[in-house]
C-alpha cells in the first residue's frame, strides 16, 4: 500500500510554499498515492486542486471525532501539521494515525511544525552555547522547561504552551508507535510560493513596529553582547520539509521521536544587523524618517506594546531574543541550504519592498507565533 499524505496550513506562508514545491515538475519524490490538503473554504479547495493537484479535505480540527473519522477513512499515513506551534490538540491526529497503522500495517508519520522561539531565551532554553538539533537530550531539555520552578521564573507563559505541545507530540507518538518529527522554522524570509500568505512574520513584525512608532527600535534590554537568531530563506525551509518527506517515502530512517528534531537554518545573524538593514530600506521608502536604530527604553517599549495591543514583556518576543539553536540534523539527511545567513541582510531591501506590497493593516496581537505564516 502506498502512502497518503495530508498537509495542514496550506494557505499559510510555509504550507503554501511546500504545496507549490511538491507540485513543481522539478520535484521528484518516491511514489505515493494521494496528496491531501486541509482547507476551510470552497475557495481554498479550488485553489489547492487547480494549482497543486492536491485533493482538498474540508475538516474542522476542533472536532476530534470528525478528524479521526476523516483520517482513518482516507487511510492517511503521513501528516505534515503546519498549523500552529501552540496547538495542544495534536493527540487526535496522532491517535488517528495509530489506528490507520493498525488497520493497514503501514508505518505512519507525524511532522509537527513548532518554532525557534520555543528553543530560545523566551522560554528559558540554554543559550550560553550552541544548542544542536541533534542533541540527544533535547526532549529532556524541553521537558525541564515545564517544571514548576522553571515555568514560573523563566520564559513567557504563552510560549511555554508551545514547549508543552512539542513534548506532548513526541511522547504520545512514541506511546502509539507513530514516528514523530519536530520541525522548527526560525526567521524565514523571501517571497512565499503559495496562493495565500506570501510574507513571513518576524521580518514583517519589524516593519509593522516601525510604522506604528515612527522608527526602528532595538527592544533588547539586559543582554551581554548582541543577541543573535537563526535565519532561513523560505526556499531552503521548503527544501528541508521536502527532503524529510522524500526519505520517509523511500522507507529510509531520518531520525524520529527523541531523535526527530529539525531546525531549518543556514546560520545566525545579529538582530542589530537586521534592524539596521531594514531601517535603511524603510527610510528609502519614506516609512521612517531616520535609519538610525536606537535601544528602546521602558517608555518606548510601553508605546510599542500599546501599538501592538500586547503586554510590554511580549514586545521582545515579537521582535527579538537570543536563540542559539543550531541546525545539524538536516545536513545528515542530505539537506544543503542554498542561501548563507548573511543573505538576509543583503536581501533586506527586497524583503521590505515585498512586505510593504503585501502588508495588511490588521495585525494579530500574537505577532510571530503562528507557524502557518512563519
Amino acid at each position: 500500500m502506498a502512502h497518503n499524505i495530508l498537509i495542514t496550513g496550506g494557505s499559510g506562508y510555509l504550507g503554501g510554499s511546500l504545496l507549490a514545491h511538491l507540485a513543481s515538475p522539478s520535484t521528484n519524490l518516491p511514489p505515493y498515492s494521494t496528496l491531501y490538503a486541509l482547507v476551510r473554504t470552497p475557495e481554498q479547495a479550488s485553489q489547492v486542486q487547480s494549482l497543486y493537484s492536491a485533493t482538498p479535505l474540508t475538516l474542522d480540527l476542533s472536532n476530534p471525532p470528525a478528524v479521526q473519522e476523516t483520517i482513518i477513512s482516507h487511510n492517511i499515513t503521513i501528516i505534515y501539521h503546519l498549523y500552529n506551534p501552540l496547538d495542544t490538540s495534536t493527540h487526535t491526529l496522532i491517535e488517528a494515525l495509530a489506528q490507520v497503522q493498525q488497520n493497514t500495517g503501514l508505518q505512519t508519520h507525524f511532522l509537527y511544525t513548532t518554532g525557534a522561539k520555543l528553543f530560545s531565551s523566551h522560554v528559558g532554553a540554554p543559550t550560553s552555547t550552541p544548542l544542536l538539533d541533534t542533541d540527544p537530550t533535547l526532549l529532556e531539555i524541553q521537558s525541564s522547561l515545564l517544571l514548576d520552578h522553571q515555568s514560573t521564573t523563566t520564559g513567557h507563559p504563552l510560549l511555554k504552551q508551545g514547549v508543552r505541545a512539542n513534548v506532548s507530540v513526541v511522547s504520545r507518538a512514541a506511546e502509539l508507535g507513530v514516528k514523530s518529527y519536530i520541525f522548527a522554522p526560525c526567521i524565514v524570509y523571501g517571497e512565499g510560493k503559495g496562493f495565500g500568505n506570501r510574507i513571513s512574520i518576524q521580518t514583517v513584525a519589524v516593519v509593522q513596529a516601525a510604522r506604528r512608532v515612527g522608527r526602528v527600535w532595538d527592544p533588547h534590554v539586559g543582554y551581554a553582547g548582541e543577541p543573535t537568531w537563526p535565519v532561513c530563506h523560505v526556499d531552503d525551509n521548503t527544501a528541508l520539509y521536502a527532503r524529510i518527506l522524500e526519505r520517509i517515502l523511500a522507507g529510509e530512517e531520518v531520525g524520529s521521536g527523541r531523535e526527530g528534531w529539525f531546525l531549518a537554518s543556514s546560520g545566525s545573524v545579529r538582530w542589530r544587523d537586521l534592524y539596521e538593514a531594514m531601517a535603511v530600506a524603510l527610510k528609502k521608502r519614506g516609512v521612517v524618517e531616520t535609519e538610525d536604530v536606537l535601544k528602546a527604553d521602558d517608555e518606548v517599549l510601553g508605546k510599542m506594546s500599546e501599538a501592538w495591543g500586547c503586554e510590554k514583556d511580549f514586545v521582545e518576543v515579537m521582535l527579538g531574543g537570543l536563540c542559539t539553536f543550531t541546525a545539524e540534523h538536516g545536513k545528515k539527511i542530505g539537506w544543503t541550504p542554498q542561501y548563507p545567513p548573511e543573505h538576509i541582510i543583503e536581501a533586506a531591501d527586497a524583503e521590505v519592498e515585498l512586505i510593504l506590497r503585501n502588508l495588511k493593516d490588521e495585525v494579530s496581537s500574537l505577532g510571530g507565533v503562528r507557524a502557518n505564516q512563519q
